[in-house]
């Protein structure tokens, strides 16, 4: 066994991936402090060829050196926009027809397991504050709310580990639907 080499990973170029189908899949960040979880929320994105990220709130915009640290570069390829309010952001995912979804921990959660994303609908996955999740009037007007299974003494995963956990479960699953 050998590590391949980077030619032999045959990655697009920033402008290829620009012109390339993404998934149907936003990701909202709702008031992430750390500018490392921003910035490895880029990466995910980019690893997963997802639309765009909605960077709402506090949560800090590149470039800043610690977000593009972590975003090795996929702050370039990966499309994004600010709104001063992560309300702001939904309403104009829900007027373009999305279904809003937060990641988060409530008295109607689904497990991500059971989760099934319906092919050709395009999603929004809200990741809320590294401390308190997603706030309550956004929580508010989410179409769904999922939850990752966990089976630690701890009852929540860093918002950047648990948006790869959730990208990667809705993309695997819209892969199945769609072959």
């Amino acid at each position: 066994m050998r590590k391949r080499t980077m030619e032999e990973l045959n990655r697009l170029s920033v402008a290829d991936f620009k012109s390339t189908q993404k998934f149907p899949l936003t990701l909202v960040l709702d008031n992430v402090r750390s500018l490392h979880n921003v910035g490895s929320a880029f990466r995910t994105a980019d690893a997963f060829a997802i639309e765009k990220i909605w960077l709402c709130g506090i949560t800090g915009r590149p470039p800043q050196r610690e977000i593009t640290k972590t975003a090795l570069g996929s702050t370039e390829s990966v499309a994004w926009e600010y709104a001063a309010t992560t309300v702001e952001a939904i309403a104009q995912l829900k007027a373009a027809g999305y279904v809003v979804v937060a990641v988060e921990q409530t008295d109607a959660s689904q497990l991500l397991p059971a989760f099934r994303p319906r092919s050709g609908q395009p999603y929004a996955l809200v990741m809320g504050n590294e401390v308190f999740g997603v706030d309550d009037e956004v929580l508010a007007l989410c179409d769904a709310a999922v939850e990752i299974p966990q089976f630690g003494t701890k009852h929540s995963l860093n918002v950047s580990v648990a948006a790869g956990v959730v990208l990667w479960d809705f993309i695997a699953k819209l892969n199945q639907a769609g072959s």
